[in-house]
């Protein structure tokens, strides 16, 4: 079957990179900038159209249409249209260099991209962080984490070099009984192989085995076995491989509600997934939530950059 298209933003039609360039040249030139005139034309544009636009500006103006925005934006905003300029895996190298940057970490971070992406997806992202940065992400990724955390996050970051390690199904319902709820004491080292090193088909077999066997989700087990960062990472690996629009839906929800709005998550999902799976998120976000994506966006964010991300959900579902 073909693959029906889930993302919000789509090529844009009768596109030309050198008039998209002149465009935001001129939204830039003189005192202020027409910030609807950029918000409307990057938000309309696909990633591979507008990193043409940079290459088509920088010949024509001699000038980084990156640096230009950041110069003439601010804030939240300046943050998502920046984001948007960058393609996927730079973004996400990105992301990753900031989460493990300076003092403390941002676990969170580490964990939404390595538990989510496929392993082309971080095939990509080890090659854009090495060509960014000259640095080796694994390494970096080593020297800023710990303990049974950085042994999984290492096995994700590994994946893309063996993408044939789908192992053939073997009992591993039975081996994850056994290093979990059988024994005294856990055996991370096992939950860590099984969960980390097979197919999403497989172990969504493996998850139904476990709960006709053990009578309780694999999630249940995580919990009572894991703890901290590593359990975290660990139930976001599974919620990624029960459905990856789920996890987002959820990660988007968690970012909006209450007091205060996570903005860093909230434009990272919003941007990485709007050419991936964004009517997916919003069709889970809708029905486990009982209310739009974007009516929460809208009550939750303010000007242009509450724009923008209306933009990039592409739609309202009440």
């Amino acid at each position: 079957f073909p693959q029906v298209y889930r993302g919000s933003v789509k090529d844009f039609p009768g596109f030309d990179a050198s008039q998209d360039a002149e465009a935001l040249y001129n939204a830039m030139k003189g005192f202020g900038s027409d910030k609807d005139a950029i918000l409307d034309l990057i938000t309309s544009r696909s990633n591979k159209q507008r990193v043409e636009i940079c290459q088509a500006y920088k010949s024509q103006y001699g000038k980084d249409l990156i640096a230009d925005l950041k110069y003439e934006l601010t804030g939240k905003f300046e943050r998502l249209i920046v984001s948007l300029m960058r393609p996927p895996a730079y973004s996400d190298a990105k992301e990753i260099k900031d989460a493990i940057a300076g003092i403390g970490t941002d676990e969170k971070c580490l964990i939404e991209i390595l538990a989510s992406r496929t392993n082309q997806e971080i095939h990509d992202l080890v090659a854009a962080y090495k060509d960014a940065y000259e640095r080796d992400l694994e390494a970096d990724v080593v020297g800023d984490t710990s303990g049974h955390f950085k042994k999984m996050l290492v096995v994700l970051l590994q994946v893309h070099l063996h993408p044939t390690r789908a192992l053939p199904p073997s009992p591993s319902h039975k081996d994850l009984l056994e290093a979990g709820e059988l024994k005294w004491g856990t055996d991370e080292a096992q939950f860590i192989y099984i969960l980390g090193r097979r197919s999403k088909q497989h172990l969504r077999l493996v998850f139904d085995e476990y709960l006709k066997i053990s009578g309780k989700p694999i999630e249940r087990t995580i919990r009572g076995e894991l703890s901290g960062d590593f359990e975290k990472l660990m139930l976001a690996v599974v919620k990624c491989i029960r459905s990856t629009a789920e996890y987002f839906a959820e990660r988007l929800y968690k970012a909006m509600k209450g007091l205060g709005t996570r903005d860093n998550t909230l434009i990272r999902i919003m941007v990485s997934r709007s050419e991936i799976d964004m009517l997916d998120i919003r069709e889970v976000f809708r029905t486990k939530y009982e209310k739009s994506l974007y009516n929460m966006i809208k009550e939750d964010t303010s000007g242009e950059y509450k724009k923008a991300l209306l933009k990039l959900c592409g739609g309202d579902d009440e």
